[in-house]
């Protein structure tokens, strides 16, 4: 028979084991994300330069869209 402290010292290794494993992973899909939202701003920030650069839209009333049904 094992001894009540044995028994609970492995049961707090394997959570510890399985503790750790899940902090790599999210740490893993923390470090993807910050990728993705660093390219993400950056593709935002590209657009903001080329809608800097692009001439506006003449006003069109919604008038001038109407369906050929009207």
């Amino acid at each position: 028979m094992t001894d009540p402290i044995d028994s609970r010292l492995t049961n707090l290794e394997i959570k510890a084991s399985f503790t750790e494993d899940l902090l790599d992973r999210l740490n893993e899909i923390i470090v993807r994300q910050q990728s993705q939202i660093d390219h993400l701003l950056r593709e935002v920030a590209l657009l903001r330069e080329q809608g800097r650069g692009a001439e506006p839209a003449p006003f069109r009333s919604l008038r001038d869209e109407l369906p050929p049904h009207y």
